[in-house]
């Protein structure tokens, strides 16, 4: 739809998608519905001639490739070769040196991969990248996506309040509607939903452009979630703006997105670079300060190579929406999960078939205002962490589909190898312990093929093995120096981080820490693998957004392991040598003192005593974003309000115009088919049918059947009718 920025677009006033019993004078809470078709696709045929083609010529950026990738292949044959000049100074190598050398060239290559592209970062942000202008006007319409899954909603919707205020701010607020498209499973959560979302359009006035929507199953999680708002209003939008529960996107930055899709007719998808903010745990902080420092350089370097063959990350992100319909559908993949089943990591895959259709994906990671946020501690990245292994693992039933371009295979490559990397390191750490045995203790050969004057012994060129660890220490080091060396280039920068020596101090702080966090996580990481590839489902659980600690009790469950691994490690490797203990001692400290540094690593007191040090302090944390005062200003009014406190039976009984409101949204249902029985309701019914009074009713009704009562019209009415 084309609109003229003078003319602000009509409000919805159609009841056309709500339900059926709206209370008198309540608006819908959903649009009229403008379906659009979205096909699955099929990832085993492709024909290249119904690809759409390029309006615009734009040649790929093939010196920046060159530099990557050759820069990267060469630096890979030099560690590979230096490895096995390391491991055959006695000779021809064994098989365990031989695997040995395999595994090194396998991490190293991925290491040099991320070196160049940090060096290409680093060479395109000296030169300091102009911005897209801010738009004056624009002439399309953008729905604002939040979806959400059992969060916090007084967090949830002050997000979404500041950024609907930053927008109109700008003056183009009439270009963009707001959805809050809910996958929420607890019963709590949803109810929390709606009266927020019904207080906020309520503050917003009648020409409100806020949405909201609950799915009674959240089918295909996310991306069904997505592709639900797609097929039911994606006709009435040129693009949508797909957030998560935790972005934050200043006015400028939301319109500037839109801008530039509508400049760009060739453009499926633009991604932004969101930083972390708002963190203050001692885990969440490291990653807070990693990410604004180190995190540019890297992502722009990944940006430059790319061009416009990029990837797409599911959040921050501004997407064609007929491109998305017509190319994304997504297909179930044949088996059970963790290999088969709905596509978990859904984004990259989005991005390869918009890309496959003949849309360009690319990246703007140097427009200012995008934010996230980040879990609390290494238990809670290790979650999340958990669910990504699987969504990457499960691209390698899809990296080989029909008609992908290689720059999309290559990304799938890149996010399968990020996972396997921890357990070829681990595996890499356990043959060097085996050839160290066979240096200790296996007897030389004293009857090599071939005339010896001396017997063979199993060993090592210590200076080599000197030089070569240097040189990976070096490359594995490099993104973050070069961060660093921007950062203190910048005055600004330099300033709000506390000045030169404290920038310096905390990235040597970042990199220690980092260093002890580095073995778990290693070993956390190579147990996800080995556990998805003997089958083992991840399910899909929401991400702790809060600065709260976890228990000492779960800290030591999760962890035991590890320190006993630590243990085991540090005494066999002293019974062998002392040099094997000295190389093995950073990732022995790791693992022993793996209980204290998670708990050390959600510590909100810990964090907040490096801050007031001026230590891991990012310049938004000196100067905060204006859209991040506004949400947290109203997320501590919503906080007050109550809206995560209240019990949704309880909420409901005590305010009959929120009951009546929920009955109104709710869609219209399915009629039951005879002889079919939908056991939660069955009991909810009975349970609500039987109490005397709303105490009885909740303490007898189970989360399931709480939820089948708040999709039931009848059973809610009977609820609201009961003795307080």
């Amino acid at each position: 739809m084309r609109i003229d920025d003078a003319t602000p677009l009509p409000a919805p006033d159609s009841p056309r998608g709500a339900g059926p019993d709206l209370p008198a004078g309540m608006r819908p809470a959903l649009p009229p519905e403008a379906p659009l078709a979205m096909p699955v696709q099929d990832l085993a045929r492709f024909d290249r001639g119904a690809a759409r083609v390029p309006l615009r010529r734009h040649p790929p950026p093939l010196p920046a490739r060159i530099l990557v990738f050759g820069g990267a292949l060469l630096i890979a044959a030099y560690g590979g070769l230096q490895m096995y000049e390391t491991v055959s100074v006695s000779g021809s190598p064994t098989l365990l040196q031989y695997v040995l050398v395999a595994l090194f060239v396998l991490t190293f290559s991925w290491i040099a991969l991320a070196f160049t592209s940090a060096v290409l970062g680093f060479l395109v942000l000296l030169r300091r990248p102009a911005l897209p202008p801010i738009p004056a006007r624009l002439a399309t319409r953008t729905a604002v996506l939040m979806p959400v899954y059992n969060e916090a909603t007084a967090r949830t919707f002050a997000g979404i309040e500041a950024m609907h205020a930053a927008v109109a701010e700008t003056g183009l607020a009439g270009h963009f509607d707001w959805f809050v498209l809910s996958d929420s499973t607890q019963g709590d959560a949803w109810i929390a939903e709606e009266r927020a979302f019904l207080d906020l359009r309520a503050r917003l006035g009648p020409e409100a452009r806020l949405h909201y929507r609950h799915r009674p199953k959240n089918h295909h999680r996310k991306a069904g979630n997505i592709a639900d708002f797609v097929t039911r209003w994606g006709g009435a939008y040129d693009h949508m703006l797909v957030l998560d529960a935790d972005s934050l996107l200043s006015g400028d930055c939301v319109v500037r997105l839109a801008a530039a899709m509508e400049a760009d007719p060739d453009a499926g998808i633009v991604q932004s670079l969101p930083l972390i903010i708002n963190r203050n745990t001692l885990f969440a902080r490291l990653q807070q300060f990693a990410a604004r420092i180190y995190g540019p350089v890297i992502a722009v370097g990944l940006s430059t190579w790319s061009g416009r063959d990029g990837n797409y990350w599911g959040h921050n992100a501004i997407i064609r929406t007929r491109a998305f319909a017509e190319s994304c559908g997504l297909p179930d993949l044949p088996g059970r999960p963790p290999f088969g089943g709905h596509v978990l990591s859904h984004d990259f895959v989005e991005a390869a078939l918009i890309r496959r259709a003949g849309w360009d994906v690319y990246m703007l990671p140097t427009l200012p205002g995008s934010y996230e946020e980040s879990p609390p501690s290494l238990i809670d990245v290790a979650v999340r962490d958990r669910r990504w292994a699987q969504g990457n693992l499960q691209h390698s039933r899809i990296i080989g589909a029909a008609g992908l371009h290689w720059a999309s295979r290559q990304h799938f490559a890149t996010g399968i190898a990020g996972y396997l990397a921890s357990p070829l390191w681990l595996l890499q750490l356990v043959v060097g312990i085996a050839l160290a045995l066979q240096t200790a203790y296996v007897k030389p050969e004293y009857f090599a093929q071939g005339f010896a004057l001396y017997p063979v012994f199993p060993r090592f060129d210590p200076v080599r093995a000197l030089q070569l660890f240097g040189l990976t220490m070096g490359i594995l080091l490099a993104p973050k120096f070069l961060g660093l060396i921007l950062a203190l280039l910048d005055r600004e920068v330099r300033r709000a981080c506390g000045g030169a020596g404290r920038l310096v101090a905390s990235c040597l702080l970042e990199i220690l820490l980092s260093a002890l966090l580095a073995p778990v996580a290693m070993v956390i990481q190579s147990g996800s693998v080995a556990g998805i590839l003997l089958g083992r489902d991840t399910g899909w659980n929401p991400q702790r957004r809060d600065d709260g600690s976890i228990p000492m009790r779960a800290i030591v469950a999760r962890h035991r392991w590890h320190t006993l691994l630590g243990l085991v490690a540090g005494v066999s490797a002293i019974a062998i040598a002392t040099s094997l203990f000295l190389w093995m001692s950073p990732t022995i400290l790791g693992l022993v003192l793996a209980i204290p540094i998670s708990w050390a690593s959600g510590q909100l007191g810990l964090g907040l005593a490096l801050k007031r040090r001026g230590l891991l302090t990012t310049p938004e944390e000196r100067d905060p974003p204006a859209i991040a005062q506004a949400a947290g200003t109203i997320a501590a009014r919503n906080a007050a309000d109550g809206y995560d406190d209240a019990d949704a039976l309880r909420a409901l009984h005590a305010d009959p115009e929120l009951a009546a409101a929920h009955i109104g949204m709710l869609p219209p249902g399915a009629p039951r088919q005879r002889g079919r029985i939908d056991p939660d309701h069955t009991l909810a019914q009975a349970k609500v049918v039987e109490a005397e009074s709303l105490d009885e009713a909740a303490a007898w009704l189970l989360p399931r059947e709480r939820m089948a009562l708040l999709h039931d019209r009848a059973l809610l009415d009977r609820l609201v009718r009961l003795a307080g």
